[in-house]
């Protein structure tokens, strides 16, 4: 009898601003491999820099403990001023894997009015502490702020509403493309969860009041040909759009273990 194909364990997370970071190789492998980012080779050096190959854009990520650990500067351009995108340790992959796709692929005809529009469809409301909306739990909060002649979006996920209790951090400058800021909005307020490995000890909550933990066992060679397949997405956009570049060949489970 052949044996029992070899499976492992993943945790699908809702909300996906909970999630923790993920696997940074989300963003960097499909940059490299399927948008041609070229990247610097230091193994004496714990940080990952990519350039884009038109070298108007570069992505550093790199350890650091007071600030934000991604971040990611463009160049100015005929139509517009330099800007800079930084996203802190435990900004889910996936956020920030939605602005790279977006500068990466064809910017769209149209872009939505406002990068709220996809939060407000979601249920976010108006904070009470500031111009911006929070999430539904709570959790949440996003603001453009614009006083004082400043123009930045700023998006923070924190239990208790306090510094103590920061979950993870983004920073989009103004001149950002709107399509760029609205790819980051609609993918933190998608409902859909993202998957994880050994969840246990990376989520910054377990908390089951305010995350949702789902588990389920999946073929191995699921697991380790989701990145695979998100690559070959991406590297099809040049002929055709893909269809989801950020989705696992596997569903989240119906029902399942919840932690």
């Amino acid at each position: 009898m052949p044996p029992a194909p070899e499976t492992v364990e993943i945790d699908f997370i809702t909300p996906r601003y909970l999630a923790g970071g993920g696997d940074p190789a989300w963003i960097t492998v499909p940059l490299h491999r399927a948008c041609g980012w070229s990247h610097g080779d230091d193994p004496l050096m714990p940080r990952v820099l990519l350039s884009s190959p038109d070298q108007k854009a570069l992505l550093r990520l790199e350890p650091d403990p007071d600030g934000q650990w991604w971040t990611l500067h463009h160049a100015a351009e005929p139509d517009r001023p330099a800007w800079y995108a930084t996203f802190g340790a435990r900004t889910p992959v996936e956020l920030i894997a939605a602005v790279t796709d977006a500068l990466t692929g064809p910017a769209p005809a149209e872009t939505a009015s406002s990068p709220y529009e996809p939060l407000l469809a979601a249920g976010w409301q108006q904070a009470r502490t500031h111009d911006g909306l929070t999430s539904p739990d709570g959790i949440a909060d996003i603001e453009h702020f614009t006083e004082t002649g400043s123009n930045s979006w700023f998006i923070e996920v924190a239990i208790g509403g306090d510094i103590e209790g920061q979950i993870c951090k983004a920073h989009l400058s103004g001149p950002t493309p709107p399509h760029l800021v609205a790819a980051f909005t609609a993918a933190l307020a998608d409902p859909k969860p993202v998957h994880r490995t050994d969840s246990g000890r990376s989520l910054p909550t377990l908390d089951p009041k305010l995350v949702t933990r789902r588990t389920t066992d999946v073929l191995a060679v699921h697991v380790a040909g989701a990145l695979e397949e998100r690559v070959h997405s991406l590297a099809a956009r040049r002929t055709a759009p893909p269809a989801s570049p950020s989705c696992p060949p596997w569903s989240p489970p119906k029902s399942g273990r919840s932690r």
